[in-house]
C-alpha cells in the first residue's frame, strides 16, 4: 500500500504505536501521534515533525486522517474511533501494516495461554533448522522492526487485540493453541467475541493447527486443518514401555523425557510447535534438536529456588484461569502445594477453578485487588493483601517435598508494573530465607 502523501493518525504511542510510526515516516506519510495519557507518562520519543496530542483521543484528527493505526491496548469500541470508522476512515493495527510489507511466510500463533512459549520454541526450531527467521509481535518485539532484517521467515504471537485489526494475514502455518476466558473486560463479558477474535487467525492460513481437545480451537474449513492432543489427534502423546512421546501421525519423534521443557502443558506445547514446523516444512533434524535444548520463557512455570527440599515455581505470567488451570494439571508432589493466586480478575469467573484446586495437598493463598473473588474456591484458604504478606506466612508451615507456585490466574497491574516484575519480587522473596 502507498502511504506517500497519506495523513495517518497513530493511536497509542507504546512500543507498536512507536514502531509504527517509524514506520510511515518512512513510507513518506504524515503521522498524527494520539495518546490518552498525559505526556510525561508517554516514554518514547517521537521524531520530530510529528504532531501530538495527549489526554484524550482527538476526535476531529481522527475523522479528517486517511488511516487511523491503533495500538493493542486500544478498543474500538471507544466511540471517537467509531465515529471515524463510520465517516469511512480505515482502522489496522501495526500487524496489518506489517502484513501488507512482506512477502515472506509467516507462521502466526495465538492462545489464550503458552502462546509466548510455542511462538519462541517455534523460532529456535527453525534457526537450528539453519533458516534465518525473526521472531516478534505480542511477545515484546514490534513486527515492524523485523522488515530490516534479512529473514526468510517470520514467527508472530498475535494476541486477540492485534488480531482485530489484521485481515491481510496469510500465514504459512497459523493456530489456536487453546480458548479459555481472558481478557473479558474487553469483550463486554463474552467468551464468544473473544474467541472470534482469535479465529481470524485462520483467515487465509495454508495450514490450521488446532487443538483437539478444544472445540473453541477448531477452525470452520477442515480443508489442511491439523489437530493436537493428548490424544485422539495427528500429533499425539502415545505411552509405550513407561516413556511418553510426541508422535507425528502415529510415528513417534521423541521422547518427552528427552524435552527440555517439563510438565504435560508443555508436552501440548511441543506438540504444537512440531505440527506449525512440519506444516511450514522445517526440517525435522533441527527441529527435534531445538526440542531437546529449549529450557522455556522466565516467568513460565520456572524453578527459581529448591532448599530444604522444597522447590519454589515462577508462573508468574499466568495471568488467567486456563493458564493456572494448565499449571495444575497433572501436577503430582510429596508434600504440599502452596499456591499464590490474586491480582486484576479483568472480568473472569473464577468459579472455574474449583475442580483444579479441590485436591487435599493444595493450600490457596490469595492477594491483591480481586484476591476475595478466590477465597471460596476452597475451605483451605487465606486472604493476604501482599504476595510478600503471604509467603511470610507460608515460610512459617514450608516442610521437604513441598512446592510454593506463583500462578496467579490474575493480571498484576494492581500491585506491581507488569507479570515481570511480579516474578521477579516473586522470585527475589523465594531467594530470601528466613534467618
Amino acid at each position: 500500500m502507498n502511504y506517500q502523501g497519506k495523513t495517518v493518525c497513530v493511536v497509542g504511542l507504546g512500543q507498536s504505536g512507536l514502531s509504527s510510526i517509524a514506520y510511515l515516516i518512512k513510507c513518506g506519510a504524515t503521522v498524527r501521534a494520539i495518546d490518552t495519557r498525559t505526556q510525561e507518562k508517554c516514554k518514547g520519543e517521537l521524531p520530530q515533525g510529528v504532531e501530538t496530542h495527549f489526554g484524550s483521543l482527538n476526535a476531529q484528527w481522527l475523522s479528517a486522517c486517511d488511516l487511523i493505526v491503533v495500538s493493542p491496548g486500544v478498543a474500538l469500541a471507544n466511540p471517537e474511533i467509531q465515529n471515524a470508522i463510520a465517516a469511512g476512515v480505515e482502522v489496522v493495527g501495526d500487524i496489518e501494516l506489517f502484513c501488507r510489507a512482506t512477502t515472506k511466510p509467516i507462521i502466526a500463533i495465538t492462545g489464550s495461554n503458552g502462546k509466548s512459549t510455542v511462538t519462541t520454541l517455534v523460532y529456535e526450531m527453525a534457526k537450528a533448522a539453519g533458516i534465518k527467521v525473526g521472531l516478534g509481535g505480542n511477545i515484546g518485539i514490534p513486527a515492524l522492526s523485523l522488515l530490516d532484517n534479512d529473514a526468510e521467515l517470520f514467527v508472530l504471537e498475535l494476541s486477540s487485540f492485534q488480531l482485530e485489526t489484521t485481515s491481510s494475514l496469510r500465514a504459512v502455518a497459523a493456530t489456536i493453541l487453546n480458548v479459555s476466558p481472558d481478557h473479558l473486560d474487553r469483550y463486554n463479558g463474552s467468551l464468544t467475541l473473544y474467541q472470534q477474535a482469535k479465529m481470524r487467525i485462520y483467515d487465509g492460513a495454508q495450514y490450521k493447527i488446532f487443538n483437539a481437545q478444544d472445540a473453541l480451537t477448531t477452525p470452520q474449513s477442515a480443508v489442511n486443518a491439523i489437530s493436537f492432543g493428548v490424544c485422539d489427534a495427528d500429533y499425539s502423546l502415545q505411552t509405550s514401555d513407561n516413556r511418553t512421546w510426541l508422535c507425528a501421525h502415529g510415528v513417534r519423534v521423541l521422547a518427552c523425557d528427552e524435552l527440555g521443557i517439563v510438565g504435560r502443558h508443555n508436552e501440548l506445547n511441543a506438540l504444537a510447535a512440531l505440527a506449525l514446523t512440519d506444516a511450514a516444512g522445517i526440517a525435522r533434524e533441527g527441529a527435534i534438536s531445538a526440542l531437546k535444548t529449549f529450557k522455556g520463557l522466565d516467568h513460565r512455570f520456572q524453578l527459581v529456588h529448591q532448599h530444604n527440599g522444597v522447590r519454589w515455581v515462577n508462573d508468574s505470567k499466568a495471568t488467567n484461569i486456563g493458564s493456572t488451570q494448565a499449571a495444575l494439571h497433572g501436577l503430582q508432589l510429596d508434600g504440599t502445594l502452596h499456591l499464590l493466586l490474586g491480582g486484576l480478575g479483568k472480568g473472569q469467573d473464577f468459579n472455574e477453578l474449583k475442580s483444579a484446586v479441590a485436591p487435599d495437598f493444595i493450600q490457596l493463598y490469595c492477594f491483591g485487588q480481586d484476591g476475595d473473588l478466590m477465597t471460596s474456591l476452597s475451605p483451605r484458604t487465606q486472604r493476604f493483601d501482599t504476595m510478600a504478606q503471604a509467603i511470610e506466612a507460608i515460610r512459617r508451615v514450608l516442610k521437604p517435598g513441598d512446592m510454593v507456585l506463583l500462578s496467579p490466574a490474575c493480571a498484576s497491574f494492581d500491585q506491581f508494573n507488569g507479570f515481570e516484575h511480579r516474578g521477579e519480587v516473586f522470585k527475589a522473596l523465594a531467594q530470601k530465607e528466613r534467618a
